[in-house]
């Protein structure tokens, strides 16, 4: 068994490098597919980023305030899948509503995934306050996390999981792939949701019907809308990675309609 030091400001801790590593992840996919963000903006207007914003953090306290106020001592909570599955619904109904038919996620695949690799770790060391983590068990990797009871390191197997994700992704986007880029977002919703689906069954949470509990539920919800995405085939166009300099970035410019793009002709 492991002893883990835990303090409950240790979250706060994780969420700040967290948000930290989602930005330095975002600015590498911007320098190096400067065409992804552009595309992003040219695609939607503020209202989607406000409507992104407010479906998660609503997305966020419903669905982990709905689980923690099943437990023994119940509490509002916040959840990262519910913040999401939040965005998601957000942004679906503002591209619906605004006639945009193909994916707008690439550019948060890395920022999300990163999020996620590091911010797990802030749960695990934040301890038995944070509600996240796992049942008890014998294994010779169980954590104590300072009650003396040995528990899956759930927050540790999460992260793993996303990182595996991460390099793979990334590893793709290097050697020119075209799904990175074209369904990378909904991959990466179908690989959180798998992973965290099979994590659940490790956590103490109540369950809704059977052993299965209703972030098993969600993660179904979500696998599915990833699947149906990617069989629709209403993806994004492939954009082939330039190198980063003035020659390529004026040509970029160039390349954009005028119709299309904020950019003064050059």
């Amino acid at each position: 068994m492991i002893s883990v030091p835990t303090a409950p400001w240790a979250h706060q801790i994780g969420d700040l490098l967290a948000w930290s590593g989602a930005f330095l992840g975002g600015a590498w996919l911007h320098r190096r597919y400067p065409e992804a963000v552009r595309r992003l903006a040219r695609q939607t207007e503020p209202s989607y980023f406000i409507q992104l914003a407010i479906g998660g953090v609503i997305g966020a306290w419903l669905f982990g305030s709905l689980n923690s106020l099943r437990s023994d001592v119940p509490t509002l909570s916040h959840s990262i899948a519910g913040a999401l599955a939040g965005s998601i619904a957000a942004v679906e109904l503002w591209k619906w509503r605004h006639g945009v038919r193909v994916s707008t996620g690439t550019p948060f695949v890395i920022p999300i995934s990163m999020g996620v690799v590091i911010g797990r770790w802030g749960c695990l060391f934040a301890g038995l306050d944070d509600g996240t983590f796992g049942v008890p068990t014998a294994l010779p990797w169980a954590v104590d996390l300072g009650d003396g009871v040995g528990r899956h390191p759930v927050q540790v197997y999460e992260s793993a999981a996303m990182l595996i994700f991460l390099l793979v992704f990334v590893a793709a986007l290097r050697a020119g792939r075209a799904w990175p880029l074209e369904i990378g977002f909904h991959v990466l919703i179908v690989v959180y949701a798998v992973q965290r689906f099979v994590w659940e069954f490790f956590k103490p949470y109540p369950p809704v019907v059977g052993v299965f509990n209703s972030f098993h539920f969600l993660m179904l919800g979500l696998m599915g809308y990833g699947i149906c995405w990617i069989i629709r085939g209403d993806r994004a166009e492939p954009i082939e990675p330039r190198p980063i300099g003035t020659e390529s970035l004026r040509a970029e410019v160039v390349d954009v309609p005028l119709s299309q793009s904020n950019d003064e002709p050059v």
